[in-house]
């Protein structure tokens, strides 16, 4: 048994390394956000963005760090931004999005029911990157979150689940490594393909009425695999490929979220497709 009980933590661990998306916040760049725009309590809605929005960061990352593009790309742009971590582990500082995912539902909950509060909006808009396209979700169908919510917009969302390039397929024959991903990290394990957290959270179909969802997504991502996976089924849905509207966007899991203006684009007009523009190559410098 000793040669397969050694497999299982590095197993583990490059199952976790996959999933992660950005480097660790610093003290510096957590004071950052509110004088960078957002997370502002003061903000309110414009005539033109009647709504806030909501930015929900993805698996091993945080409010700041996954939002370092988008946040001031949206507040630029008039909008009331704000973006909450969640889903945090016992000892474990900066890197979010770990807790079983239905907890951390509840903590989106609570965090947009406060910006309501805040901004007077009786609606608002999430945009959620990885785990955070897909969390929401949750939100809307099990804890009312539909009459909360506008409008979803998920940048490589988990939204059935991923193989991990296949990797979660040997999960099968490492059971021990399944429990430590279980017991270490529930986010992860809620997120492998065909897990009892998707099951439920996918029975009856992708969406629930009310609200608009959009998913953006790359045919390059190696995280959140097959890409097609991230796509919804249903009314109200659009789904978009990035290479579609740009064939020489090389964007990965990673870059689509953090720094893809092109797919910062595509979030504007999903936020607001009455005054939506085309998305080319050329809105990397819009």
């Amino acid at each position: 048994m000793l040669p397969w009980k050694r497999v299982l933590r590095p197993l583990a661990a490059l199952l976790l390394a996959s999933a992660a998306t950005v480097v660790p916040v610093t003290t510096a760049q957590a004071a950052a956000a509110p004088s960078s725009g957002w997370n502002d309590y003061t903000c309110k809605p414009s005539a033109a963005h009647p709504r806030p929005v909501v930015l929900v960061h993805g698996t091993f990352a945080n409010s700041v760090d996954n939002w370092l593009g988008l946040a001031p790309y949206l507040v630029n742009r008039g909008y009331c931004v704000f973006s909450l971590d969640y889903g945090q582990l016992p000892g474990v500082s900066f890197l979010h999005g770990l807790g079983p995912i239905d907890k951390s539902a509840e903590q989106l909950d609570d965090f947009v029911d406060k910006v309501l509060a805040a901004t007077g909006a009786a609606e608002a808009d999430l945009v959620g990157h990885s785990q955070g396209g897909m969390m929401p979700r949750y939100y809307l169908k099990f804890l009312g979150g539909a009459a909360e919510v506008n409008a979803l917009v998920g940048i490589a969302p988990s939204n059935h689940g991923t193989t991990l390039g296949g990797l979660t397929e040997l999960l099968k024959y490492f059971p021990e490594a399944a429990d430590l991903l279980s017991t270490a990290t529930p986010a992860l394990a809620d997120q492998v393909a065909g897990s009892a957290f998707l099951t439920k959270l996918n029975a009856g179909g992708d969406t629930v009425p009310g609200v608009r969802y959009t998913v953006i997504a790359t045919k390059y991502d190696e995280v959140v695999t097959p890409y097609r996976s991230q796509f919804l089924s249903g009314t109200n849905v659009r789904n978009v490929l990035i290479q579609d509207l740009c064939a020489v966007d090389l964007s990965e899991h990673a870059a689509i979220g953090l720094l893809d203006r092109i797919a910062f684009h595509e979030v504007t007009n999903a936020l607001d497709p009455a005054h939506a523009t085309p998305t080319t190559c050329l809105s990397v410098v819009g």
